[in-house]
């Protein structure tokens, strides 16, 4: 140890998404060979387990001052910074740096534990927990009744993707996501047959596994094609259907529900003319199938058609009010 040393100051965040205790190795040797080490927080989720490692910590909150005094002589002080990273004490080190008057530890952050992609998940699972248990209205919410919001927020999150709107679409996502993990939520309340997020996520997990084995196993694609047909082939292993309109939802929008019946049909090779009959209905039977054919989305196709009409009524309506004026 330099007596003459201003010594070091370790600041040392964690992330409450990743389980206590599991740091990194820098982290780890920080806190061993510091000559002290300081938690503002006597509850913090961390201390059982430094403290289980051989590692003293003190309870305390010093000043940007007394921490600096703490590190004379050469010494190494880590503080275990609290879920709100200090701004106190790092302001405080700030001010005491920019007068010019003290001669400053070298202050280090080092994060001991980081948040891995998708770790805000867990928020929103927490946070959706603490909604269904405490608010009024979201703890007697079924999923029948949540139903028509699941539809409304899938028809808001495909016109944030034709309309090219980038903040809408990131919002959308976010309310579609939220309908996944509400629902999930209140499956694990059922009283016979209950099932959480994890079951959900462990699902699809499995699903997207099997599903690419061009990926996770010894199959070899070279096309988008070969892909689509391995991904056909495995489902229907899963779902052991007996007719190719099984799983295809009756209630989804008239034209998106003629395109994929036709689908089914092209895709297994079946010969099924189209029924006879007069009237719109069979018209827009044929027009879907034949855009299905042609590899155009009967229903993006008329919304698109349908906002260019729109357009064309507000127009009118501005020329109207011009020509009043």
């Amino acid at each position: 140890m330099n007596a003459s040393s201003p010594g070091r100051i370790v600041l040392l965040t964690t992330s409450h998404r990743v389980a206590p205790g599991i740091l990194s190795w820098p982290a780890w040797q920080a806190l061993h060979g510091a000559d002290r080490v300081l938690c503002a927080d006597g509850a913090h989720p961390q201390l059982p387990y430094l403290r289980e490692a051989g590692v003293t910590v003190d309870e305390a909150a010093p000043t940007a001052q007394e921490l600096v005094d703490a590190c004379a002589g050469g010494r190494t002080v880590v503080v275990v910074a609290t879920g709100e990273g200090e701004p106190r004490l790092t302001d405080g080190l700030s001010r005491l740096a920019g007068s010019g008057r003290v001669r400053m530890p070298d202050l280090e952050l080092l994060p001991a534990s980081y948040d891995l992609p998708g770790a805000r998940l867990l928020d929103l699972v927490e946070v959706m927990d603490l909604i269904r248990r405490e608010c009024p209205w979201s703890s007697r919410q079924t999923h029948e009744g949540l139903a028509k919001y699941g539809i409304e927020e899938a028809y808001e999150l495909v016109e944030a993707i034709e309309e090219g709107d980038r903040d809408a679409l990131r919002e959308e996502l976010g309310d579609v996501l939220l309908q996944v993990v509400f629902h999930a939520r209140i499956a694990e309340d059922h009283p016979e047959e209950p099932f959480s997020v994890d079951d959900v996520a462990a699902g699809i997990v499995a699903k997207l596994i099997h599903r690419h084995p061009h990926v996770f196993g010894d199959a070899t694609v070279t096309t988008p094609e070969e892909v689509r047909a391995n991904w056909l082939r495995a489902k229907a292993e899963e779902k052991q259907r007996t007719s190719v309109t099984e799983g295809v939802p009756l209630g989804q929008p008239g034209l998106a529900l003629a395109a994929k019946l036709a689908s089914r049909v092209r895709t297994a090779g079946l010969d099924v003319p189209l029924p006879p009959g007069e009237g719109v209905g069979y018209e827009l039977l044929a027009l879907a199938a034949r855009a299905e054919a042609a590899g155009v989305d009967p229903e993006a196709a008329l919304r698109a058609a349908a906002r260019a009409y729109r357009d064309a009524i507000l127009d009118a309506e501005k020329n109207a009010d011009r020509t009043e004026d």
